[in-house]
């Protein structure tokens, strides 16, 4: 997969870009990240990139001739089933991780970093395919949010993650954790995670994650996560929606 930034901050990336998950696709060329100056499809002697709003009102737009010519120059006239063109703003649809699945089968992105008051509106309408924000609130610019979309879908980009399980049993990924055809599927969180010491200042891991019992260790795991989903996320999963088989999971001891 190839990721296009547009920015007129390209400096920006140097370090984000550089470390973890993301340095370790680009170094096994998983994906590949390419970084576009605004500034240079511009044709005025002061690289003009942005002007005043039409009809007044507070801050500068980014114009649009030198993002369709940005545009233009990295996948040519015209459009491709294969390449997506995405600006970040606030006015997007939100982001989540079903979103990040479907960019992860995509070969070829362009993400559209926006700044100051926003970006020419012919630039949403006639140029982008989609448009996305990463919360309800506002940054100074599209780049950190461009860094946690690059991010989010780098990671399910088949062969990045040593293991296919790593990237399915995170949280908001649909999954039955328990493998029984009586639970049902839901879109919840991670359940907790322990590693050594056994124990640290008097608190234990719970023993039951040591006993080698797999199936009851997937109940628990189902159930703790079902229980963190209900406390801290109920806009992704309600009581009342719980199938019988998992409320039921939910009264049953399975600890010592």
């Amino acid at each position: 997969m190839t990721f296009h930034l547009i920015t007129i901050f390209p400096n920006f990336f140097d370090g984000p870009l550089s470390h973890g998950i993301v340095g370790q696709a680009q170094k096994k060329k998983k994906i590949s990240i390419q970084i576009h100056d605004l500034r240079g499809f511009t044709q005025d002697r002061h690289k003009t990139v942005d002007d005043r709003p039409f009809g007044g009102g507070e801050g500068m737009i980014l114009k649009p001739e030198p993002i369709f010519r940005a545009v233009e120059k990295i996948y040519g006239i015209g459009s491709g089933i294969d390449r997506k063109v995405i600006l970040l703003s606030p006015q997007g649809r939100k982001f989540n991780q079903e979103i990040a699945f479907e960019l992860s089968m995509c070969q070829r992105m362009t993400l559209i970093c926006g700044r100051y008051e926003g970006v020419d509106e012919r630039v949403r309408e006639y140029l982008t395919d989609d448009e996305i924000s990463i919360g309800d609130y506002v940054l100074s610019g599209g780049e950190l949010a461009a860094c946690v979309l690059l991010d989010a879908v780098t990671r399910l980009v088949p062969g990045v993650l040593n293991k296919d399980s790593s990237r399915l049993n995170e949280s908001f990924t649909r999954r039955n954790l328990s493998g029984s055809e009586n639970h049902q599927s839901y879109t919840i969180l991670d359940h907790p995670h322990y590693t050594r010491p056994e124990s640290f200042d008097g608190l234990k891991v719970p023993e039951l994650l040591m006993s080698g019992d797999h199936k009851k260790i997937g109940l628990w795991r189902r159930k703790k996560g079902i229980e963190k989903t209900l406390k801290n996320r109920p806009d992704l999963l309600q009581y009342d929606r719980l199938s019988e088989a998992d409320k039921r999971l939910l009264e049953l001891k399975l600890e010592p």
